[in-house]
């Protein structure tokens, strides 16, 4: 004989403003948790991407026998770890984007000394982001914020600790000292491998001149607006 197991009940929605107050209440701390979440992530790939710079950093530069190279494969994985902040990043701005919603006109209407009446259409918005949710924000547009307020530096501090590696000979094994060295002989020591240095440089340089387009791109609308 088997047993029956009990009818599944559906939850029903709040019928009164208390039920209504303490569901806006879980809602909002289970909200805030993920974004919290997401920022320990954004804050996780930064400190990564840093320690890899000052690790790679320190290799190149305090060894002559290092290759200029290692500072310009440090910038690709910069340059991953930038992807993947921009990725997490979206996830961030959905969940920061709720959190907002909730503290302009919710808890801003609360405090307002004399509260506006009528229809609510942030709730309506709410209600279909959590139907149907979505990025706000293109990987595009991620990627230029986080390039733009942490990143850009990082790129800075690498090419000017490679401009010291290819510009110093005392810095490279079998270099010799010479004060007065030429540009062609800096572009020279530039080369790797079969690769010449002129190649290397124009490269590093249109890496970085798409860098500063993107970083400068477009702005941010609502620049008053506290942003990650």
């Amino acid at each position: 004989m088997t047993e029956q197991l009990p009818p599944i009940i559906a939850p029903t929605l709040p019928t009164n403003s208390v039920e209504a107050t303490n569901l806006m209440i879980h809602y909002y701390r289970a909200e805030m948790t993920r974004m919290n979440a997401w920022r320990a992530r954004l804050d996780l790939t930064s400190n990564w991407a840093i320690t890899v710079v000052a690790g790679l950093l320190s290799v190149s530069l305090s060894n002559p026998s290092a290759h200029h190279g290692l500072i310009l494969f440090a910038m690709l994985i910069i340059l991953l770890m930038l992807f993947v902040e921009g990725r997490r990043y979206r996830f961030y701005d959905v969940y920061r984007m709720r959190i907002r919603q909730f503290e302009r006109h919710y808890f801003g209407q609360f405090f307002q000394a004399d509260p506006q009446g009528g229809p609510e259409p942030w709730l309506v918005m709410l209600a279909q982001d959590l139907r149907h949710p979505k990025f706000r924000i293109s990987l595009a547009l991620a990627l230029r914020r986080r390039l733009r307020r942490n990143y850009i530096w990082m790129f800075l501090i690498l090419l000017l600790a490679w401009m010291v590696k290819i510009g110093s000979p005392d810095l490279q094994a079998g270099a010799a000292l010479d004060p007065m060295r030429s540009v062609e002989t800096i572009v020279g020591h530039a080369s790797i491998g079969s690769v010449a240095g002129w190649i290397v440089v124009v490269a590093v340089v249109c890496f970085y001149g798409a860098l500063g387009a993107a970083s400068l791109r477009g702005k941010d609308r609502g620049a008053d607006e506290v942003h990650v």
